[in-house]
């Protein structure tokens, strides 16, 4: 039994990793919520007790044998180190440690053993990477991806409380004939719109969440020959990312054997029948933990080649169920004794 700390819990992820840890009744001896000045005092539910919030500083780690932290990666870069240093393992949602070279960036249906080489931090990764990755690694293992061109398909929940109320705001006012208001969240109106930007450009053109894509695939999939052409984009969709992934292999793929590849594939679910309307959209698989599949086809380029659809709860899978996972990983393999950072 491990005593657990939930960082950043009175946000959407934090809220969320908190529901996951009483449904997938993780084993706790104790559990506190800390979070910034302006949530202290708020309260948590969790398995019919009452938390007070507390504040985040470095003493209240102590104790505590894992952190599950979802801050801005500002917050991140001080406090996870700390809690590190006081003996706990942090899963760190931010993007501060992701691209550490010492830092293990895991999803555990794909690398789950880097979590044995953690000194203190296990970062998690970007909500559209994981999702994506899910859906790679069974065809890699067969086929050997050499490139991926994926779209993305973005729900504004992935922007937090503030992106899903930016757009209740802007469609009730459209729908009503009222003046728009103006975005604050998004560089552009998002209610019935689609916007080709999340995150800072980069010099290159692409935007830091695009690179996320490329950099962290190679990472969790320890391969760095692997090509990502990728283009995020947010959508008028409050939960669930939605991908249009694009893979050519070093060898011949077809639908028939991506979906024997993927039909035991822990985490993934293929549905697939368009004749018949089956395909995962995103108000079906929001609220669920698995990745869906469908729309799989063979690329007209290439036999080399596939097309397919992929949708994931961002919030669950794409944030706290997997870090979540990491955590029972963590314990599963007793994997806490190691070099510290």
């Amino acid at each position: 039994m491990k005593h657990l700390a939930v960082v950043g819990a009175s946000g959407a992820v934090g809220e969320v990793m908190t529901r996951l840890l009483e449904e997938r009744r993780f084993p706790l001896a104790s559990i506190k919520f800390l979070a910034s000045e302006r949530s202290v005092g708020r309260s948590v539910t969790f398995r019919g007790e009452r938390y007070a919030v507390e504040l985040l500083r470095a003493e209240a780690f102590e104790g505590v044998d894992i952190v599950l932290s979802s801050t801005p990666a500002s917050i991140s870069r001080t406090f996870s180190p700390q809690a590190a240093c006081a003996g706990a393992v942090v899963v760190d949602n931010s993007s501060a440690f992701r691209m550490d070279a010492e830092v293990p960036l895991v999803v555990p249906e794909v690398n789950p053993g880097d979590v044995e080489r953690h000194r203190g931090i296990i970062a998690n990764p970007n909500c559209s990477t994981i999702q994506m990755v899910v859906a790679l690694k069974p065809l890699h293992d067969r086929f050997k991806i050499k490139r991926v061109v994926v779209s993305t398909y973005q729900a504004v929940s992935g922007a937090g409380q503030k992106g899903i109320d930016e757009l209740r705001a802007q469609a009730a006012a459209l729908i009503e004939g009222r003046p728009l208001p103006s975005p604050s969240k998004f560089s552009h109106a998002i209610a019935f719109n689609c916007v080709p930007r999340i995150d800072d450009f980069t010099e290159g053109g692409y935007t830091k969440e695009e690179m996320k894509m490329v950099n962290e695939t190679r990472k969790i999939m320890g391969d760095a020959s692997i090509a990502v052409e990728p283009t995020c984009v947010r959508v008028p969709v409050y939960n669930a990312h939605s991908e249009s992934i694009m893979i050519e292999c070093e060898r011949p793929i077809t639908p028939e054997s991506a979906r024997a590849a993927w039909v035991s594939a822990p985490g993934l679910r293929v549905l697939d029948d368009p004749s018949s309307g089956v395909y995962p959209v995103p108000t079906e698989v929001s609220g669920q933990d698995d990745v869906f599949v469908g729309r799989i086809r063979q690329a007209l380029s290439s036999d080399r080649a596939l097309s397919f659809w992929c949708v994931a709860d961002n919030l669950r899978k794409g944030a706290a169920t997997n870090a979540v996972q990491i955590a029972e990983e963590l314990i599963k393999r007793d994997a806490f004794a190691t070099a510290r950072r």
